[in-house]
């Protein structure tokens, strides 16, 4: 098939996927730390943070499982398939959220947002078809355009809601539905069925579930490794992600709209990183990855021990380096584990992200009854630990071809 045309349906499609997921982040803080009693923020009675804590979690659970799962899972029943079944099971997620946001139930609001984050883990799928499809230099620049679709989800979604959010919070969750039941048509029409492969045509679904997800590339050292290095980033790109809208309600006391606005900031610059983060280098791609994540890693120490202004300064220029890091690990990951399937390792990089995100929520939960800024400086420093442990790693390959020659 056309090559560009794979290219811009991918994109929309991640662009359209990522909305959906970030669209709560502005609504969640203000509606769960405003004060203002309701449904959701008075469940069981409990501490408001810790249901915002919650809330935060249940999304990359879902996206943690689907995520080890739909990756490995399209290698044998065809990207096309999964991409269609995901995208139209996701779009009914949303419908479902809407509801518990008109009803202010909680329990239904979480079970919808898991459901969700199950189906909107095909992002591995995504990232397969580019490998595996797109030839030479415009491969790498084709991954690096994909994630910065998924960055601009991340700009879209938030925007969306703040400045919807007047009509009621349930619209975003409508039109997030209909996005993505736009995004499904997309595929039916620009991507070509692919063949099941013949030793899984037998196979039942759950067969492949169990026996080729994700985590089973941990049996090999270097996947380990990288799972502990890039999940310790992770872990400080979750904690800006997820807490740094409670740290402008704290600090600022900014609403939906204006956390907005500065997440617009943070991403449209991670957005615009993202067009050139595919360039060619001679670069080991570990060594480049670990100073990225050095930058990234001081973005978040900024928010974490700045004041207002020198926070909402580290949140923004947060998205730069972070671009250039996805793009450095995920094109030396796909060559070096390629082996493995790359619906898998893509696969397997996405679970990391989620299972960090996971983590990050529930450390929140607890380090925000404290002080906001904890989980922030946590995060800050976990990225930082990568960075270092990135370098050491590429150099440690790097010195036995060294000395041989």
């Amino acid at each position: 098939m056309n090559e560009r045309l794979l290219i811009a349906t991918l994109c929309g499609l991640g662009l359209l996927s990522t909305v959906g997921a970030s669209l709560p982040y502005p609504m969640l803080a203000p509606l769960f730390a405003d004060g203002n009693v309701n449904g959701l923020n008075s469940f069981l009675g409990l501490p408001p943070k810790l249901l915002l804590g919650i809330a935060l979690m249940i999304n990359p659970v879902g996206l943690l499982i689907g995520s080890a799962i739909l990756g490995p899972m399209s290698d044998g029943f065809g990207r096309r398939r999964a991409l269609l079944l995901t995208t139209a099971g996701a779009a009914l997620g949303h419908l479902l959220t809407a509801v518990a946001m008109v009803m202010e139930s909680y329990l239904l609001f979480l079970a919808a947002r898991f459901f969700t984050g199950l189906l909107e883990g095909n992002g591995a799928v995504m990232r397969a078809l580019v490998i595996e499809r797109i030839k030479g230099p415009l491969r790498n620049h084709a991954l690096s355009w994909l994630n910065g679709s998924f960055n601009l989800g991340w700009l879209v979604g938030p925007l969306l809601a703040g400045l919807t959010m007047a009509f009621g919070p349930a619209l975003p969750f409508y039109i997030a539905a209909g996005a993505l039941l736009l995004g499904a048509a997309g595929v039916l029409v620009s991507i070509p069925a692919t063949p099941i492969q013949a030793h899984l045509q037998r196979q039942r679904w759950w067969t492949v579930v169990r026996e080729r997800h994700a985590l089973t590339l941990l049996r090999h050292g270097p996947l380990r490794t990288l799972f502990t290095v890039h999940l310790a980033y992770c872990c400080g790109v979750a904690a800006l992600y997820e807490f740094f809208p409670l740290w402008l309600v704290d600090v600022g006391g900014y609403d939906a709209r204006q956390i907005a606005i500065v997440n617009m900031g943070m991403c449209a610059l991670m957005t615009m990183a993202a067009l050139f983060a595919g360039h060619a280098s001679r670069v080991e791609g570990r060594l480049r990855a670990g100073w990225y994540a050095a930058m990234a890693a001081t973005a978040v120490l900024c928010v974490g021990f700045g004041n207002l202004w020198i926070g909402i300064a580290g949140i923004l220029l947060f998205g730069a380096p972070h671009a250039f890091y996805n793009t450095a690990l995920q094109t030396w990951a796909a060559d070096e584990f390629a082996l493995h399937g790359q619906g898998s390792v893509m696969a397997l990089l996405s679970t990391i992200f989620c299972l960090a995100n996971i983590l990050m929520a529930l450390a929140g939960a607890v380090l925000t009854l404290i002080d906001t800024r904890l989980v922030l400086v946590v995060g800050g420093l976990l990225a930082l630990w990568a960075s270092v442990a990135l370098r050491r790693w590429s150099a440690r390959s790097a010195r036995p071809h060294l000395e041989s020659t």
